[in-house]
């Protein structure tokens, strides 16, 4: 029986137009994709719908297309597959791995400030730099979490890290690849996120389950992503654990960095690939300044 070929996906979010360091994540996914004689697919991650936007969305297929970029397959809007995400959460909220939590952004900075106050040591941060949830509504009986979720509190839904690497298993790895395929082992400790948000009232899953389930109902082999999102690799692979999904290759490509040192990105405003575009920067320049021949 003949191997399938490996599958490979470019993911951005419509959510601002393209920049240098999409270009470079899909012109790396578009080579290794070559090289290993696999296919590579699209992937719209629009689940922020207060953020995304078509018309974001119609420049990234316009600035892909102006780079010479083809893809495989339909293509696969997030927005479009609430449901996948909904029973991936019901499969882990009925093995007691989910709690709601009704905490705003400001009262959980104000949470660890009075904890930092009373110890007078710093609070322990997540490897963005964001302090741990401090576990203020997990012992929440489930009389009052129904009550509060009944009379329309928001809140979020988080993942009980301690009770899911209890059920995730021993030997937390996975496995990176090079261009030349060689691969080596990776160990994490996912604790170190802490309880992570998976799901908010308005939106049924988070950026984490979402990738998960969308790589693996897509057969996708292979990951190549951006370093900046090699550390969140351990919670999708608690997720994966949990979900009984395939675990993909992954591969993490360097980062491209503004004259300031700052990675480039939508929120800071990075030049667009649109606006080299019109400046008469050619597809061909863009390959050649990123290494591509």
């Amino acid at each position: 029986m003949a191997k399938s070929p490996p599958v490979f996906r470019f993911a951005p979010s419509p959510n601002g137009r393209l920049h240098l360091g999409h270009a470079l994540s899909a012109l790396t996914n578009a080579r290794l994709a070559a090289a290993f004689g696999g296919r590579l697919l699209l992937r719209i991650e629009d689940i922020d719908l207060a953020r995304c936007r078509p018309e974001f969305e119609q420049g990234i297929h316009d600035d892909l297309a102006w780079l010479g970029l083809h893809f495989d397959g339909a293509v696969r809007r997030q927005s479009e597959h609430f449901d996948d995400y909904r029973s991936a959460l019901a499969q882990l909220q009925a093995m007691g791995l989910i709690y709601p939590c009704f905490c705003s952004r400001q009262e959980v900075k104000q949470a660890v400030a009075r904890r930092e106050a009373e110890t007078g040591e710093p609070w322990p941060r997540d490897p963005d730099g964001a302090p741990l949830y401090p576990g203020c509504c997990r012992n929440l009986s489930g009389a009052e979490q129904r009550e509060r979720i009944a009379a329309g509190e928001p809140h979020v839904l988080r993942l009980a890290m301690d009770r899911a690497l209890a059920c995730a298993g021993a030997d937390l790895s996975y496995s990176v690849f090079d261009a030349e395929g060689a691969v080596r082992r990776i160990a994490v400790d996912p604790a170190r996120w802490g309880d992570v948000v998976l799901a908010r009232k308005d939106v049924p899953t988070s950026y984490h389950l979402a990738v998960v389930v969308d790589d693996a109902l897509q057969g996708v082999s292979h990951v190549v992503r951006g370093r900046d999102l090699e550390a969140a690799t351990a919670i999708h692979l608690v997720l994966q654990r949990l979900l009984g999904l395939a675990v993909p290759l992954y591969h993490f490509h360097r980062l491209l960095a503004d004259q300031t040192g700052q990675k480039l990105a939508k929120s800071r405003q990075s030049p667009g690939l649109a606006d080299l575009r019109a400046q008469g920067v050619t597809p061909a320049a863009i390959r050649r300044q990123l290494g591509f021949t």
